[in-house]
């Protein structure tokens, strides 16, 4: 069954850089953390390290969090295993990473910008990670000699 689950891989036709790979390794486990937070803390991470108020509406933003958390855990699972299975798309997990961080970005500082209060700490991690997505993902592009 694990064999239909995870095909052969496909290491050996990966020719970008290396360190991408290990970049989307490290990438997927930073993801999976704040992941599992949002999914298996009591809040979520909302009032602890977001900074909300839960007194109104508590229920739905620690419920919105756990939905967030999901989708987190997911990502990092499939992100993790690209990078140490299947090389050869990393490029493309590291593109479709640079849109989600990307959107999110723009929801935080241009979209749905909430002014005053506290803000998450993602929202200023996402912009220092969104120049090494995009600096790992130029790197995975590129063609590296493998010794033979």
């Amino acid at each position: 069954m694990l064999k239909r689950l995870l095909p052969p891989g496909t290491n050996d036709r990966y020719r970008g850089s290396i360190i991408s790979g290990y970049f989307l390794t490290l990438f997927s486990i930073l993801t999976i953390v704040p992941g599992c937070i949002h999914e298996f803390a009591p809040d979520g991470g909302a009032s602890t390290i977001a900074g909300l108020d839960l007194h109104q509406n508590g229920r739905v933003i620690i419920g919105l969090f756990a939905w967030a958390g999901a989708t987190q855990i997911a990502f990092g699972l499939a992100m993790l295993i690209v990078s140490l299975r299947y090389r050869s798309l990393v490029p493309l997990m590291l593109c479709l990473t640079i849109v989600e961080r990307t959107l999110h970005a723009l929801n935080a500082w241009v979209l749905k910008t909430v002014p005053g209060g506290h803000h998450p700490p993602e929202r200023y991690a996402v912009l220092g990670v969104l120049p090494l997505l995009i600096g790992a993902f130029v790197f995975s592009l590129r063609s590296s000699p493998r010794p033979t």
